[in-house]
């Protein structure tokens, strides 16, 4: 009754928060709309609960991307990462460049680079998890859409989603007709990225759909130590996806998808001493096209993967299978940490640190059989059984001045889980529907040390973990009409054990299971006649035992912990519509509040840095009371489109700008090492013609060129890397 009665409470003060918030939103809706009868939103469906539902009655906080919103932010070549910041609560940053990239939601995350890393937010493309962090990074292209899916996410998604789900769909074949386009784009720093899919019915049964993406970015930045111009921050990239679809009939259903990527070019530049001490500003004179390096910098990696998704209508249920297998054939990153050269700067370099990041060899097998209620009525159901099998060979060389390797670890790891899981709603009358789910998970890893070459290793040289979890949600939506529905959710969340590598000075250490319960309430409107969707939605949650990465301090090393509890709150507010036919306006933002409540805790401090958290009698930095890394308290969004009708086509306008505040790089804080605030600009002049079939335009990207540091070491120097900077460019695309 305890714990029932908190959870009551705690949803009460979710509800009493909106009716505060929900005036001011209409009134926003209302002055930014026009009494007009066109210029209506298209409705908007997602997959948030594995059925497709009209995004206002699916009780969860879910943002999309899709369409022009989607072309506009990737039209200069750019990775995933560029979906930092254009929904609410997302943050995206990478120690590593375009092919490792680490997802936080509501500030939750794992800013660990280890290749054995996990992470609390899942990416799933084609509904196939994509668990190793460099899986993750596959490139975006042919899309249907993107959703991300804040909060919980246990019951029907599983394999570790406690903070969320980004969730990529692909545009799937057709038969109904012959159709395709072709996306080309030149930018600044000879920048070139050409996309095109074609869609292909080979008879009334059979559809081929053929997708393609080439990236290519002169290397522009100047290495003033080895006196080579021109010589880093370019990459050649390159993806393909064939799909194939068999329908004979309309009960059964086959897709099958096989896919790769090829990535090479610079991996992550740090540059040495680029901040200013005392401060977390860029040091007087900074130039971001040269470095001054004496280690070599490259990146290769390759992946392949396919899946099949079989569906079976039987009636009264409909039955789906799921196989995905992924293969990350070749893996190798390396980089100067230390970002320079001790002999030479620039400035104070304690000693030399270049190491590479080795994953020659990662497959990964998961199935999934699920089955799902068909008849009409107050009661659906879904359920279904799930398999995940892993097993990941890779390690970590270092290397000497001269550039030769002086040790090496290579690990296995070795992941395999099942769960069972089931969803039931029940529409109680016309306006109020329950929802309510549970899954059991069970997950074992085996990880061992295969190779230790001139290190000397502390402790065992294998581990074994396991652990198994029930998850559960609770939700409700209520229809107040039919344009606005209100929503409160329960849901708790676990990640498994993760295990960490040893290193010359650390054994292997293991992070318990962390557990995570989420309490959220939003309401989701249709406005003026459907020229405007708003939607709103506030939430607490705590983390037991949250999985922390402890990075650097005196070494470069990584090591896990365990928090006793992590402490998050926040709000997410989303508004779109048309304020005249030709005029349409967005805007997001979120405030999102995390704590770390462990007074035990403390952590080696920086090498050169200004600490301003509490130092212990040990000589440790503690960090109690702290945000937790890489999460900014406000994330904000806006866009605007004008749009000028013509006699044979339209001249249209577009501008979009997204701002984070600022973020500590690691878990203690420090003057250097908080990220200053970002803002970033888009710019967009175009001309489309034949119904939107064709069109150009000129672009622009980071309009302002504004420069930050997004990330740090700090066992060195005051080392950081930058953010992307300004592009120029003009794209072309072309449907049929």
């Amino acid at each position: 009754m305890m714990k029932l009665s908190r959870m009551h409470k705690r949803l009460i003060a979710l509800t009493a928060a909106m009716p505060a918030v929900l005036p001011a939103l209409a009134q926003e809706v209302t002055q930014a709309t026009t009494q007009t009868a066109s210029g209506q939103l298209e409705t908007v469906t997602v997959t948030a609960q594995r059925r497709t539902e009209n995004i206002k009655e699916v009780p969860v906080s879910v943002s999309t991307l899709q369409n022009e919103k989607l072309d506009v932010i990737l039209s200069g070549g750019q990775d995933i990462r560029v979906l930092s910041g254009k929904v609410p609560s997302l943050n995206i940053e990478s120690s590593t460049g375009r092919v490792f990239p680490r997802f936080y939601i509501r500030g939750y995350g794992n800013a660990d680079f280890s290749i054995f890393a996990s992470q609390p937010v899942s990416l799933i493309y084609d509904d196939v998890v994509q668990e190793n962090p460099i899986l993750k990074g596959y490139p975006m292209f042919d899309l249907a859409g993107v959703e991300v899916l804040r909060g919980p996410q246990g019951t029907l998604f599983g394999r570790n989603t406690p903070a969320g789900v980004v969730k990529f769909e692909s545009a799937k074949p057709s038969l109904k007709g012959v159709e395709g386009y072709v996306n080309y784009s030149q930018a600044t720093h000879g920048t070139v990225n050409v996309e095109g899919a074609a869609n292909i019915p080979l008879s009334n049964e059979w559809a081929l759909r053929v997708s393609t993406l080439r990236q290519h970015r002169d290397d522009y930045v100047t290495n003033a130590y080895t006196n080579q111009p021109d010589s880093l921050e370019g990459y050649n990239e390159h993806a393909e996806r064939v799909q194939v679809l068999y329908q004979p009939n309309g009960t059964f259903n086959a897709l099958f998808n096989v896919h790769q990527r090829t990535a090479a070019g610079s991996s992550r530049l740090f540059r040495a001493n680029i901040i200013k001490k005392g401060t977390n500003s860029l040091v007087d004179g900074f130039d971001a096209n040269s470095i001054t390096t004496n280690g070599q910098n490259y990146q290769n990696l390759t992946t392949r993967g396919g899946n099949v998704r079989l569906s079976w209508d039987l009636g009264a249920v409909k039955l789906y299978s799921i196989t995905g297998y992924e293969t990350i054939a070749s893996y190798n990153s390396r980089g100067d940490i230390d970002g320079g050269t001790p002999a030479n700067g620039p400035g104070f370099i304690p000693f030399q640190v270049e190491t590479a990041s080795v994953l020659p060899d990662l497959k990964q097998y998961s199935q999934e059989f699920r089955v799902e209620s068909k008849k009409a009525g107050p009661l659906s159901w879904q359920a279904g059984v799930y398999y995940f099998d892993e097993d990941a060979t890779g390690g970590s060389d270092n290397y000497n001045v001269a550039g030769a390797r002086t040790s090496r670890v290579v690990s296995n790891q070795q992941n395999k889980a099942w769960a069972a899981f089931g969803s039931v709603n029940y529409a109680v009358n016309d306006k109020f529907t329950v929802r309510g789910g549970l899954r059991y998970t069970n997950d074992k890893k085996d990880f061992a040390t295969l190779e230790a070459t001139n290190v000397t290793l502390i402790g065992p040289s294998s581990v074994s973990t396991s652990k198994h979890k029930a998850n559960w949600d609770l939700s409700g939506t209520y229809a107040l009409n039919q344009d606005v529905s209100l929503y409160a959710r329960v849901a708790t969340g676990f990640r498994a054990p993760s295990i960490a590598a040893p290193s010359a000075s650390v054994p292997i250490t293991v992070a318990d299971a962390e557990t995570i319960t989420s309490y959220e309430a939003g309401l989701k409107a249709d406005l003026l006649n459907r020229r405007a969707r708003a939607s709103l939605s506030v939430y607490d949650y705590d983390v037991k035992n949250q999985q922390l990465t402890v990075v650097g301090g005196n070494s470069n090393v990584t090591k896990l912990i365990n928090a006793a509890k992590t402490k998050g709150r926040g709000i997410e507010a989303e508004i779109e519509g048309f304020v005249t036919p030709d005029f349409k306006v967005a805007a997001s933002t979120s405030y999102n509040f995390t704590e770390i409540r462990d007074p035990s805790l403390s952590v080696n401090k920086c090498a050169q840095c200004t600490i301003t958290d509490p130092i212990n009698a040990a000589g440790r930095v503690v960090i109690d009371g702290n945000a937790l890394p890489q999460a900014p308290k406000w994330i904000v969004n806006l866009s605007a489109r004008y749009n000028w009708a013509l006699e044979d086509g339209n001249l249209f306008v577009l501008t979009d700008w997204s701002y984070r505040s600022k973020v500590n790089f690691f878990l203690y804080e420090a003057a250097e090492f908080t990220g200053k605030p970002l803002t970033e600009g888009g710019l967009r002049v175009g001309y489309n013609w034949a119904g939107g079939k064709y069109e150009v335009a000129a672009f622009g990207r980071n309009i302002t060129n504004q420069q930050r540091v997004t990330g740090a070491i700090d066992f060195n120097n005051l080392t950081g890397f930058i953010n992307e900077p300004r592009q120029w460019g003009v794209q072309v695309k072309g449907a049929f």
